[in-house]
């Protein structure tokens, strides 16, 4: 059958109209292949963990003078740094003395918490140590500045000796030793030959000392 060209127009303009939208939807789903595929956000993973370990070691054992940071959540006011005082205990404000020394950062963000319920609903509280003045270690004898010394950063007997400004001119440096308070209430004496450790020889003498060690300096 002849078409025509009044009649092939008619037909063409049929066919334009009907693969238009075939066309337009297959130029959409090319456009979109490109385009990265959204990925839902995980808001749990993103969401703070309450439960997730606290910023200090719970086997510590607060002493007198150690600075503590308290931190209650959305109460500033109650918020602070503060000391250890000579008698163990600390102030707050709405529940006033606290007793610290003797107890684990855990523990008294336990007991801080329980006296806050009286006053804030479900309290949050954070005990952090921030500077440790409690633990101590004495070095006696032939050294140039013998006293009690604060232990920090893990010091070993080297690092005491050069804490105390180092021997004096008749200081018995090979007969140096440590003492050390057990558990029971009894003493242990490590020695330590000064001159031997600064050789690399019995390294194992240099220990990393103790809350309550006494160096001993003939």
């Amino acid at each position: 059958m002849k078409m025509n060209g009044s009649t092939h127009r008619r037909v063409a303009t049929f066919l334009a109209c009907a693969l238009l939208p075939s066309m337009l939807a297959a130029q959409t789903i090319a456009k979109n292949e490109d385009k990265p595929v959204p990925v839902a956000t995980n808001m749990a993973a993103q969401a703070p963990d309450s439960s997730g370990a606290k910023p200090h070691d719970d086997s510590f054992v607060i002493g007198n003078d150690d600075m503590l940071a308290i931190n209650v959540w959305k109460e500033p006011d109650i918020s602070r740094s503060i000391p250890v005082r000579s008698d163990g205990k600390i102030s707050l404000p709405l529940i006033g003395e606290v007793q610290a020394a003797g107890l684990t950062p855990l523990k008294l963000e336990q007991d801080i918490a329980s006296k806050l319920q009286n006053f804030i609903s479900q309290p949050e509280v954070t005990v952090m140590v921030q500077q440790i003045n409690s633990q101590k270690f004495n070095v006696l004898g032939q050294v140039a500045h013998p006293g009690t010394y604060v232990i920090a950063n893990s010091p070993t007997v080297l690092d005491a000796i050069a804490l105390a400004g180092g021997f004096r001119d008749f200081a018995k440096q090979k007969s140096v030793y440590v003492l050390r308070q057990n558990a029971d209430g009894t003493q242990t004496r490590l020695p330590f030959n000064y001159k031997d450790v600064v050789k690399g020889q019995h390294t194992e003498q240099n220990v990393k000392l103790q809350p309550r060690d006494t160096i001993v300096v003939p």
